[in-house]
């Protein structure tokens, strides 16, 4: 059996997921097995991903069930001791396995290795270094405020933590990573392996208003679900945790077009994740959203100023 099982879930991926296995084959430890869950994808996914002459992958195809149904189909078809992650359109530095499989071994009470992130842009040309982050043990409070790990490519998992918490839940698929973070966080120590080693790709696209509504909807039910059982002691980190996921869902609506209703949307949200926790103000993200939304506010405004002259002027014309 391999030391290792990589899932790779993949829909409709012809575009990055030639790369995202290249990843995988030339990283400097090799005992690992790649399974690739072809998740009912309508173009060429599975074919390009065949093309690959290597007998250490492995392929399934199913109907599309989204991201968290086909890491579960993945892991029912892994045999590893370890368990690694990684989406279709995201990469890994050659060294990610080596070193978070070292750090899991220099830690043989840790069930979770992960590493530091670079986020990169949807055409892979270039990446910013996320946050370094040292939480380590129990990360739970840590976890519970901000989804420090960033994607579901990041971690390196002991076979014996992920059976202790099962699958991942279908039911919050759109934060279905940061719940099964969260999940893990309660019995498992974590520890970080100090170096950017995942590149997690960045869409151009922005989310549409109803994803984003999707979005916020999930997040929130990790959420209430969390802390329905989390130590009395941690309770009032519940605020922060709110403000989070307003934080969050107030960027999305700011990346779509300028129309009144995404600005007014991203406003309020906003505001809620400030009242939830004041705190927010002194933070440099939250500092970037309030000038990103006074930007985008006063470009809408201009426009409407725009349209409104346009109309005039053709109203006065046809007088």
């Amino acid at each position: 059996m391999p030391t290792i099982s990589v899932v790779i879930p993949a829909y409709n991926a012809e575009h990055t997921i030639f790369e995202t296995i290249k990843s995988v084959r030339e990283q400097t430890f090799a005992d690992f097995e790649i399974i690739v869950i072809n998740d009912g994808s309508t173009d060429n996914t599975l074919e390009l991903a065949q093309s690959v002459q290597d007998q250490r992958i492995k392929f399934f195809s199913y109907e599309n069930g989204g991201l968290p149904v086909a890491r579960n189909r993945g892991l029912s078809h892994s045999t590893g001791e370890f368990i690694a992650f990684l989406d279709a359109d995201d990469l890994w530095t050659p060294d990610k396995l080596e070193l978070q499989l070292a750090a899991l071994k220099h830690h043989p009470e840790a069930g979770v290795a992960y590493s530091w992130t670079y986020f990169m842009d949807e055409q892979g040309k270039s990446s910013i270094p996320g946050v370094s982050i040292f939480f380590e043990g129990d990360v739970q409070p840590n976890l519970l405020v901000n989804n420090f790990l960033a994607s579901g490519s990041n971690p390196l998992i002991r076979r014996q933590a992920i059976e202790s918490v099962g699958g991942f839940d279908p039911v919050c698929a759109g934060c279905a990573d940061w719940d099964y973070w969260l999940r893990l966080s309660v019995s498992w120590n974590f520890v970080v392996v100090p170096k950017h080693q995942i590149f997690y790709r960045q869409s151009s696209n922005s989310m549409s208003f109803t994803k984003v509504k999707h979005m916020e909807d999930d997040g929130l039910l990790v959420i209430k679900k969390t802390f329905q059982t989390v130590p009395a002691e941690l309770k009032h980190l519940k605020k922060q945790s709110l403000a989070w996921i307003y934080q969050y869902v107030t960027q999305q609506y700011l990346k779509q077009d300028n129309s009144i209703d995404t600005i007014n949307q991203a406003g309020q949200k906003l505001w809620m994740a400030i009242c939830l926790h004041p705190q927010i103000l002194l933070q440099d993200y939250a500092q970037s959203l309030i000038r990103w939304l006074i930007k985008k506010w006063i470009i809408t405004l201009l426009q409407q100023v725009r349209l409104a002259k346009s109309k005039m002027l053709l109203l006065s014309s046809k007088e």
